[in-house]
């Protein structure tokens, strides 16, 4: 290997390490924002038990889900992972809202 390639490799790791680091850090924020928002989600659970709400809201699900998929058009993410997502996150926090029902 010429001193050239040496160095573009050297960069290159480097510019690998920092990618890495960045998408460490993004997972680290992404895990964080979760459990902030399933502590409101949890919140709003017990609120919905205590008034005998119901554990969903289509409606403002459906509404959730046109948002979402507004702001990954903007934020140039597939729209139809960022529905799978919601959708997912969705499931899970009517299941705790479900269990706060069940609960005397």
């Amino acid at each position: 290997m010429t001193p050239d390639m040496i160095d573009a490799t050297t960069r290159a790791a480097d510019v690998l390490k920092d990618h890495r680091d960045s998408i460490d850090r993004l997972d680290a924020i992404l895990v964080y924002t979760l459990g902030e928002r399933f502590k409101h989600t949890q919140a709003v659970g017990k609120l919905k038990a205590n008034h005998d709400l119901p554990p969903s809201d289509p409606t403002r699900e459906a509404a959730q889900i046109a948002r979402l998929e507004d702001l990954a058009n903007r934020a140039d993410l597939d729209p139809e992972f960022a529905k799978k997502f919601l959708n997912f996150i969705i499931a899970e926090v009517i299941q705790h809202h479900q269990t706060h029902q069940s609960k005397p």
